[in-house]
């Protein structure tokens, strides 16, 4: 894995906190850092124990005694539905909580994110061929064809991103692929009953027919010492444009806008957005 670069983001997302700076030579946990003075952070969102959220394991207080804990959580494993894997193998656990593998961020604690340790999510890349008025595929000066994907613009920052989230505790990553798809591209929440029958079978067709991207760890700013963004991306190509490449899109909740946007190498997305779409383009020899 690659040094993390968004999770060392000065600012951290959705306030003014900001991180202890981590030089590239001391991201690594093997590299000598004493003056390493992580700055603590979770959000009042967090803190007040969302079902998504896990309580403070390093602080849990029973019956006055603050030694104690009403619950053990299972690192490294399946801990009832609560996935505690990390799909970079076994992590370690430090001060009670699992540490970032892939280095020091500038901040302990949770942030936004809910789990100690992986906070797993699914992005789906959903693509489909450029085509003229004609309806011919378009072609780079190179020849290779050029792929189009369905981007939604984040309301939280702007940015231009998959239209991901997050798996729900005991959720197959298959089901949480189409249901964050069909919310956040063609707002299936708000369509009317013959429109959602229509949507639905649409993407269960394409969905049926997914390739895996990407498996691991995200380099996304929300990422702390102690908890880190994982995902499952998969790509789904409606090849023939007959599909949902016919459905109109509409944002949803989480989204300000959704477009289908031309697949290149300047684009600039959220996260590690960008490099799942440069294996997708690989995948399929496209324009890159």
């Amino acid at each position: 894995m690659k040094t993390h670069v968004k999770a060392r983001c000065e600012v951290y997302p959705r306030g003014d906190i900001k991180r202890f700076l981590v030089p590239d030579d001391k991201v690594s946990w093997d590299e000598l850092f004493p003056e390493y003075a992580p700055v603590e952070y979770t959000s009042p969102s967090v803190l007040q124990m969302p079902p998504w959220a896990d309580v403070d394991f390093r602080h849990t207080v029973t019956n006055g005694d603050d030694t104690s804990s009403p619950h053990s959580p299972k690192w490294n494993q399946l801990d009832g539905k609560v996935n505690r894997r990390s799909h970079m193998g076994s992590y370690q656990i430090y001060e009670k909580v699992p540490r970032n593998p892939v280095g020091r961020t500038g901040m302990i604690g949770r942030g936004t994110l809910g789990r100690w340790g992986p906070n797993h999510a699914a992005d789906p890349i959903v693509t489909r061929w450029k085509r003229d008025d004609n309806g011919k595929v378009v072609k780079d000066a190179n020849g290779k064809q050029i792929l189009e994907f369905i981007a939604v613009q984040r309301r939280d920052n702007g940015e231009w991103a998959l239209p991901g989230g997050m798996v729900d505790a005991g959720e197959v990553v298959s089901i949480t692929l189409k249901r964050e798809f069909g919310e956040e591209a063609l707002n299936s929440l708000e369509a009317n009953d013959a429109d959602k029958k229509a949507i639905e079978a649409s993407i269960n067709d394409l969905f049926m027919k997914g390739v895996e991207v990407y498996r691991g760890y995200v380099d996304d700013p929300r990422n702390t010492d102690n908890s880190w963004m994982e995902t499952v991306a998969m790509n789904f190509h409606d090849a023939e444009g007959t599909g949902v490449a016919k459905f109109k899109l509409h944002a949803g909740d989480d989204a300000v806008g959704v477009q289908w946007m031309e697949l290149s190498h300047d684009l600039k997305l959220y996260a590690s957005h960008i490099n799942f779409l440069q294996t997708t383009a690989e995948k399929l020899g496209a324009h890159w």
